[in-house]
């Protein structure tokens, strides 16, 4: 079982660090050993270097056991890792203690080397299937929020994250942009090259738009062949700044086979939130997407405001 794991071992002994350490390098469970003396120089170590599983003595001076559970349940991103508690004490209620505060388990002080390995090694696996069941449920949270032809979200998580946006400018009055786009004549481009063609018309046009936003917008795709960026924090200025900046990019975009001549265009159409003008968020879209028919009325390729 040869892992490239990392374990914490706090206990005031040095003698017992030493024996673990011993114990577990015939078994190569470990590439890293990190060793502390008490909870606290434990839990500050912690923080700097990640460890799979934790070995805790209960009882310490200064700073014991009890403490660095309470210390580690005060950070969720530490709340996953476990503890396997040490203690000299055949003392029920004390054990029953450190597993309802955290501990993932315990072993008696002198401990049995095959148990302790035995323990390490069940815990380790339990981590390990935790660990792939958390990667595959974000795997699976990413994908129901992600429109499968462009990589950009999909229209029930934009809707969801306009939600909470446009409540959060109520609330705090803070600046919130839209911007609709749609590509022009893409009926056309479907109708003259197909719709695999069309799909990668549809892809390198997201690609823009994401290039042409900034680090914190939100890009999705509304359906067919129209866009939808959320800008939180920005002004009228600055959502018209990035619209002509996408605008341009797509205007620039080259295709290659049999797109080699299609030139492409794009209208947007951008919005500021206002409590007045737009009290919900579909009256929102929809200044932003009459400003973007406007766009299309005024000979497209243009960028149009919402009045």
């Amino acid at each position: 079982m040869a892992i490239l794991n990392s374990i914490l071992i706090i206990d005031d002994s040095d003698a017992v660090r030493e024996k673990i350490i011993k114990t577990l390098e015939l078994f190569n469970l470990f590439t890293h050993y990190y060793e502390a003396e008490d909870g606290l120089v434990g839990f500050k170590k912690l923080l700097t270097s990640p460890v799979e599983i934790i070995l805790c003595d209960l009882e310490m001076p200064r700073f014991d056991g009890f403490k660095f559970l309470s210390m580690m349940k005060s950070r969720p991103e530490l709340q996953d890792i476990p503890v396997i508690m040490l203690t000299g004490r055949e003392d029920r209620d004390l054990k029953i203690k450190a597993l309802e505060q955290g501990a993932s388990d315990y072993i008696t002080k002198p401990f049995d080397a095959e148990e302790l390995v035995a323990r390490v090694k069940v815990h380790l696996k339990i981590k390990a299937l935790q660990d792939d069941l958390k990667r595959t449920n974000e795997l699976l949270l990413e994908l129901s929020n992600t429109d499968h032809l462009t990589g950009l979200f999909n229209r029930r998580y934009l809707m969801e994250v306009l939600d909470k946006e446009v409540q959060r400018s109520k609330r705090k009055g803070g600046s919130l942009a839209l911007i609709v786009m749609d590509i022009d004549h893409f009926k056309q481009v479907n109708d003259q090259y197909g719709h695999l063609q069309g799909d990668i018309v549809l892809q390198k046009v997201a690609l823009q738009l994401q290039k042409g936003l900034r680090n914190y917008d939100i890009a999705a795709r509304y359906g067919g062949e129209e866009f939808i960026a959320i800008l939180p924090d920005a002004t009228l200025e600055e959502a018209a700044f990035v619209a002509n900046r996408v605008r341009t990019s797509v205007l620039a975009t080259r295709f290659n086979g049999e797109l080699s001549h299609l030139a492409l265009t794009v209208s947007l159409g951008v919005a500021i939130f206002s409590k007045e003008g737009c009290s919900t968020v579909d009256a929102f879209i929809k200044r932003a997407d009459d400003a973007l028919y406007r766009a299309k009325a005024n000979g497209r390729n243009r960028v149009e405001f919402a009045e």
